[in-house]
C-alpha cells in the first residue's frame, strides 16, 4: 500500500513541476487583446463654474423729517407785541442710498465623466 500511495505522491509532484503550454509561452495560442473587446475610458473631471453678479442694493431708505418752527414776535410799540412771523412746519427730504454690490454664484457643480481613450495602435486600436 505504501508503494500506491508513494507513486500517486511522485505524480502528482511531477505534474506541478512540468510546465503547462500557457506557462511555457505558448504564444500562438488565441488570446484576444483588450482592446478588441473592450472599449477603454477614462474619467474627466470638470470643476464648478461660477459667475459673478452686480445687484443693486438699498442702503438705507429715504425720509422725511419734519422741523417745526415757533411764530416770532416784536415789541412794535411800548405796549404793544405783535407777530412778525408765523408758526410753521419746514420739511426735509432724503433721498435713499443705493450701492452696488457683488457676489459670486455657482453656475454649474463640479462633474466627472467618462470619455473613451484614443486608440494608440492602428493594427489592433489599443
Amino acid at each position: 500500500m505504501s508503494r500506491v500511495i508513494a507513486a500517486a505522491f511522485a505524480t502528482a509532484l511531477v505534474a506541478a513541476v512540468i510546465p503547462t503550454a500557457a506557462s511555457a509561452g505558448c504564444y500562438s495560442c488565441y488570446q484576444p487583446q483588450p482592446c478588441c473587446y473592450q472599449q477603454q475610458y477614462v474619467q474627466q473631471v470638470v470643476p464648478p463654474q461660477y459667475r459673478t453678479v452686480q445687484e443693486t442694493v438699498m442702503v438705507s431708505p429715504g425720509r422725511v423729517r419734519a422741523y417745526r418752527t415757533p411764530p416770532r414776535f416784536r415789541t412794535v410799540m411800548v405796549p404793544k407785541t405783535v407777530m412778525v412771523s408765523p408758526g410753521g412746519v419746514h420739511y426735509e427730504r432724503t433721498a435713499p442710498q443705493y450701492a452696488v454690490q457683488e457676489r459670486v454664484e455657482m453656475v454649474a457643480p463640479a462633474r466627472a465623466y467618462y470619455a473613451p481613450v484614443a486608440p494608440r495602435c492602428a493594427t489592433c486600436g489599443y
